[in-house]
């Protein structure tokens, strides 16, 4: 089985709360919400593409100084294994924008299990909970 390697991101605001993206349509899983973030190109590394990805989807910039890694996911979808470490950043310049059609949206840690996700972010939750 294919193993993928997606980086995510848990933006935390000055009020704790964490950005969520919704999965715009057309996409697999539309329609989900999930921790920004996105696939690990050839040579780099995930902080690398955490930093390329923000800028592509969200048009913020930070720097790899300002990520921590917090846990990662480890998933089998039908097709794929994913492996996604997530990491926490607080530091970054720029307003977060929708750029790539996703619904954006800032969430209290203790209601993120109000908006669905894909299998692989669910059991990052509790870890967010109690680290915020």
């Amino acid at each position: 089985m294919k193993v993928v390697l997606v980086s995510a991101v848990a933006l935390v605001d000055a009020d704790g709360r964490v950005l969520l993206a919704r999965r715009p349509e057309g996409k697999t899983m539309a329609g989900l919400w999930e921790f920004p973030g996105g696939k690990v190109e050839a040579g780099e590394t995930p902080e690398v593409a955490l930093i390329r990805e923000l800028q592509e989807e969200l048009g913020v910039d930070t720097w790899q100084s300002c990520l921590a890694p917090l846990t990662f996911a480890s998933h089998a979808y039908d097709d794929f294994h994913l492996l996604m470490p997530l990491f926490i950043c607080r530091k970054w310049q720029g307003i977060p924008q929708p750029r790539e059609g996703q619904e954006l949206k800032w969430v209290r840690a203790k209601d993120l299990r109000q908006y669905p996700m894909p299998p692989a972010d669910i059991p990052l939750i509790p870890v967010l909970q109690d680290w915020l």
